[in-house]
C-alpha cells in the first residue's frame, strides 16, 4: 500500500497528493472549484448533517464524535473499499476543510481505513 495522507484543502496542491479527495459534506468558503484539483467529492463519507453540527468543531468532544463518526462510516463499506484500493496503487490524500488539523474527520476517516 501506498499512504494515505491529510491536508486542509487550503494548503496549495501538489503532485506527491496523488489522488486528492474532498471529505467534507460542505464545499469549502474560498475555495474554486477549478483550484481545488480534486479527483472526487466524497460528500457521503462525511459525517452526517446533525453529527456535524452537534461536534461543532469542540476539541472536547473529539472522542465522542469520532466513535460516532466510526459508527456512521461501518454503513459506507463500498465507498472505504473503493478509497482503500485506490491507496494501494498511489497516494491518496483525504482533503478537509477544517481549521483544527488535529481534530476532524479526515484523521478518523484515516484511521478507519489504514485499519480496513
Amino acid at each position: 500500500m501506498k499512504s494515505i495522507r491529510i491536508k486542509r484543502i487550503y494548503d496549495k496542491p501538489a503532485e506527491a497528493d496523488g489522488y486528492r479527495v474532498l471529505v467534507d459534506r460542505i464545499w469549502p468558503r474560498g475555495i474554486p472549484k477549478e483550484a481545488a484539483q480534486l479527483d472526487d467529492w466524497l460528500k457521503e463519507i462525511a459525517p452526517s448533517t446533525q453529527l456535524r453540527k452537534w461536534y461543532d468543531h469542540d476539541p472536547e468532544k473529539f472522542e465522542t464524535f469520532s466513535n460516532k463518526y466510526k459508527i456512521e462510516l461501518a454503513d459506507k463499506s463500498e465507498i472505504l473499499t473503493t478509497l482503500k484500493n485506490n491507496a494501494k496503487t498511489k497516494t491518496l490524500t483525504l482533503l478537509y476543510g477544517a481549521k483544527d488539523t488535529e481534530h476532524n474527520q479526515a484523521i478518523v476517516l484515516k484511521e478507519v481505513l489504514e485499519n480496513l
